[in-house]
């Protein structure tokens, strides 16, 4: 029983939240640093897409450089495979003498993997990086997959059943278009739009 839920827990979209904070004498070499590491992140299999806050260019010569790495991977073994990887290790060692500190990791899956920021926006300096409390984000997905289940799979339902498609393959290729419109459109939209309630302390 207990390896089935690893497999399942294995099988599941993660978000890895990353905080860095570098140097203040390399600032230049940390962002060539970044570059690089993040377009090696992107082109690894299962990557995502990957995200970056950059700090306030308005704080004070007293404030921290601290960056915020957010990158997604499509399972924890593909995200495995990247953490075990030489090349991450290179590159690691590369970011070693350009950063005060080892890094804070934080990862997510299920539903805080949904509710995690994709970007941040100008109009918004900081974006709460915990996850909204578990009821709230319930509250939000119940209606939008009720609204999903009524409106947009019966729909994929007839299109595929006048092809002539079995039932089983209508079924997944419903739920592969509901996952893909929840991860990529509608969550990260919600996200933003009821981003003051959704993380209000």
């Amino acid at each position: 029983m207990s390896q089935d839920n690893n497999s399942n827990e294995d099988s599941k979209p993660v978000t890895v939240i990353v905080r860095r904070i570098a140097k203040k004498d390399k600032i230049k070499e940390f962002e060539e640093w970044l570059s690089g590491i993040s377009k090696e992140v992107s082109r690894q299999e299962g990557s995502m897409g990957i995200d970056i806050i950059r700090p306030s260019p308005n704080g004070s010569s007293k404030s921290k450089f601290e960056y915020v790495v957010i990158f997604r991977f499509n399972s924890y073994d593909n995200l495995t495979k990247w953490e075990k990887s030489p090349i991450r290790n290179e590159w690691l060692q590369k970011g070693r003498k350009l950063v005060e500190a080892d890094p804070n990791v934080q990862k997510m899956t299920g539903l805080e993997f949904w509710f995690t920021p994709y970007f941040k926006d100008e109009s918004s300096p900081m974006i709460p990086l915990q996850p909204p409390p578990r009821y709230k984000m319930v509250i939000v997905t119940i209606p939008v997959i009720s609204i999903l289940l009524l409106t947009l799979v019966p729909q994929i339902h007839f299109l595929t059943e006048m092809l002539s498609i079995p039932f089983p393959i209508r079924l997944v290729i419903a739920l592969t278009i509901t996952v893909l419109l929840m991860t990529y459109v509608i969550m990260p939209l919600l996200t933003k739009l009821l981003k003051p309630w959704l993380f209000k302390t």
